[in-house]
């Protein structure tokens, strides 16, 4: 079996699985090939050191990154059509401290605009939010369905409207929407392609990630014009989205001002399969939305037979 083939497999098995992430670690006189799914980490294979090299380098060669490079960081990309589906990889190899090269590789699935929810009130709730206009931000580790929600509430609120979409990569194929994709190498960041596409003066704007304090603040200004602005960031509770945007240098008054709506959420095992689970803080009207009310909705996500009782230990810290 060729290489290619073989590697074939494992991507396969991942996607299959819908693994987030498939890693390649050095691990005494072997290496360990691990996947991450909603479930956690899982070890999938132990390989030979060479053979584990020689799929490694096959992944790297195929995403055009430097064979002869093992110590320093290296990143590339590369989309991938398998059994009639296109995913996106994102690929970071480095080396450690004895010149062992790893690998981790991102799987970024084009997704459907459908999802199922836990509480299928919460995201009525959501839509109700965004009626307000201005900022309105996600978050949630990766694969916990944020780009999804995001354009299901555009597209429910963007009917003869337009609707922009700036993101890296583009992860949902929507037709009625105007979608720039990211390009670093060419000089077209978030921020760049922000100030362009405010021109075209879209009444939603949906903004993958903000990730640096030029975006962050573009999306502000957005927000305080009269957009609809749904974004994403990197935080682990609904509360500490408004420290983060802070962190990212939106002024005080600036965020007080343009920040309507914030929610955290994660991908949960149900009955009927995966579903979304929300905490949504509602920064105008104030009240709590911290820990405890995300184990709240836990336990009535339970009550309901939504979920068992192993899953809302499992998700218990969100």
């Amino acid at each position: 079996m060729s290489i290619t083939t073989e590697v074939t497999h494992l991507l396969r098995e991942c996607i299959v699985a819908q693994a987030s992430d498939l890693y390649f670690l050095p691990y005494q006189r072997s290496y360990q090939l691990q996947m991450r799914t909603t479930n956690g980490i899982t070890l999938i294979r132990t390989l030979p050191v060479e053979q584990a090299k020689s799929w490694l380098n096959h992944l790297k060669f195929t995403a055009k990154m430097a064979l002869s490079e093992t110590r320093r960081p290296q990143l590339g990309a590369r989309q991938l059509e398998i059994d009639g589906q296109t995913i996106f990889l994102r690929l970071s190899t480095v080396g450690n401290f004895q010149n062992q090269e790893s690998l981790v590789l991102r799987f970024i699935y084009v997704q459907s605009t459908h999802a199922k929810y836990v509480l299928p009130e919460q995201f009525m709730q959501l839509a109700t939010l965004c009626q307000r206009r201005g900022l309105v931000v996600f978050a949630g580790p990766t694969g916990s369905g944020k780009t999804t929600t995001l354009y299901e509430l555009a597209a429910q609120l963007g009917v003869g409207k337009m609707v922009m979409a700036i993101e890296d990569p583009i992860e949902i194929f929507q037709t009625d929407f105007l979608q720039l994709q990211i390009n670093e190498a060419a000089g077209m960041s978030y921020a760049a392609l922000l100030k362009v596409g405010l021109r075209h003066r879209p009444d939603i704007l949906i903004v993958g990630e903000i990730r640096d304090e030029q975006t962050a603040n573009v999306a502000a200004r957005a927000a305080l014009s009269g957009h609809l602005v749904l974004s994403t960031v990197h935080a682990r509770t609904a509360r500490q989205v408004p420290t983060r945007l802070a962190e990212l240098g939106i002024a005080p008054a600036t965020l007080s001002a343009c920040l309507t709506g914030v929610s955290y959420q994660r991908l949960l095992p149900t009955k009927q399969g995966n579903a979304v689970l929300f905490d949504i803080y509602d920064p105008i009207e104030g009240g709590e939305s911290d820990e405890s009310t995300w184990q709240q909705n836990l336990a009535h996500a339970v009550k309901l037979g939504q979920i068992d009782l192993a899953t809302q230990q499992a998700f218990a810290q969100g």
